[in-house]
């Protein structure tokens, strides 16, 4: 038997002042924001919420220590709704505040401390990557165990999920890049998953057309704009830093929002698989942001499966690829590592201070501690392949 759902209701704005106006903050409301989007964008607009600056507390990935600091700065403030606005990193903190009960929050993802919700949330994604609006999956590093970990339970989905094409427009280059390889990451991933649905895997085909034709779109004006400026000999590394609202039309813009939602929709049914598993250990450690530890491990673990069992569901996602990128096949992945290494490089393991004793660790964590996510793979992989692959991307 296989199910799908969608639980959030999704709102789209046009524009931010329409969402503030819509929402009414009072003193009863969290906001889990960073400071740059906060200022541009919603001060003087949030009445008298309480303002959560996710940038006091972490650089980067959240952690337990991080959710622990926030729960002791909010002691006292009676909370009846929480709003989380950000990457997925904010929005998988926000949801963990929406419960009953949040601390220690490492019983929370031991499950010894049952997530009951008792708080209103809403998620509102400023990135498109994620997905994390749609899903009931909070990620969260755990310093304890030096790795991350995925808590999934049906009270951190949020009542509604709001998307605004404007909050993507000054999203760094970088930024951009890597989240929305997170997106793709997930389409690919969901489709193969043996969880996936004849409904989940029309959310994962439209994400992946509208990114890969998105991703195209942008090669097509690197050459153009990098060429005439000079700067087509550092094409391949996207000699490009500015915000994104420079090279991607409004249109597209809301195509790269949509097809993270789409991306988010579609795993929130069928799950994520090996490579969200086994970037997490290198994430953790390493401080790899999540989309650029995913595109680390993508392609890998995909010519793995291939090899290992070419006759099954893999086939259609191939046929489905090579469609999208004009090509046969056989030259799918190939071709899929020229386009993405246009959008973002490519970099081994071994760039980021990994070692050769790590991947022997990160292989013992992948297959000791990653269950829930390697029982979404398109194959089984034991832990000669997991090792194997680490091994082909140092």
């Amino acid at each position: 038997m296989k199910t799908f759902r969608i639980v959030p209701e999704i709102i789209l704005y046009d524009k931010v002042s329409e969402f503030c106006q819509g929402m009414e903050f009072d003193s009863g409301d969290i906001i889990f924001i960073n400071d740059v989007i906060y200022e541009c964008y919603f001060k003087g607009r949030t009445g008298r919420a309480t303002i959560i600056d996710y940038g006091k507390y972490a650089i980067g990935e959240p952690t337990d220590q991080m959710v622990e600091a926030i729960f002791r700065d909010i002691q006292g403030i009676d909370v009846k709704r929480i709003i989380g606005i950000g990457g997925g990193a904010i929005l998988d903190v926000a949801k963990l505040f929406s419960l009953r009960t949040i601390s220690p929050v490492t019983e929370l993802f031991e499950r010894t401390v049952p997530c009951k919700r008792d708080k209103e949330l809403v998620l509102v994604p400023t990135t498109c990557g994620t997905g994390s609006e749609t899903t009931n999956i909070s990620i969260l590093e755990l310093t304890t165990r030096n790795t991350k970990m995925g808590l999934a339970d049906d009270n951190l989905y949020a009542e509604i999920a709001v998307l605004i094409p404007e909050l993507i427009a000054g999203l760094p280059y970088r930024v951009f890049a890597t989240s929305s390889i997170d997106a793709l990451v997930h389409s690919m991933e969901s489709f193969t998953s043996p969880k996936a649905s004849e409904f989940s895997r029309i959310y994962s085909r439209q994400a992946m057309r509208m990114i890969l034709k998105g991703y195209q779109e942008l090669t097509e004006w690197k050459t153009n704009v990098l060429g005439r400026t000079g700067l087509e000999e550092n094409s391949n590394n996207m000699a490009y830093t500015g915000p994104i609202d420079q090279m991607l039309t409004k249109s597209l813009r809301k195509d790269f929002l949509l097809a993270s939602t789409y991306a988010g929709i579609a795993f929130g049914n069928a799950g994520c698989a090996a490579v969200h598993a086994m970037s997490y250990p290198l994430g953790a450690k390493y401080h790899v942001p999540h989309g650029e530890s995913n595109y680390v491990l993508l392609l890998a673990v995909y010519r793995e499966y291939q090899k290992l069992a070419p006759e099954g569901i893999i086939r259609e996602l191939n046929s489905y690829l090579g469609e999208i990128l004009n090509c046969d096949e056989w030259e799918v992945y190939d071709q899929l590592e020229e386009l993405l290494s246009s959008v973002l490089d490519h970099k081994p393991m071994s760039a980021y201070g990994v070692t050769h004793e790590d991947i022997r660790e990160f292989t013992r964590i992948v297959m000791t501690g990653q269950g829930r996510l390697m029982s979404n793979n398109y194959t089984e992989l034991n832990e000669s392949d997991v090792e194997r692959i680490y091994k082909r991307v140092f």
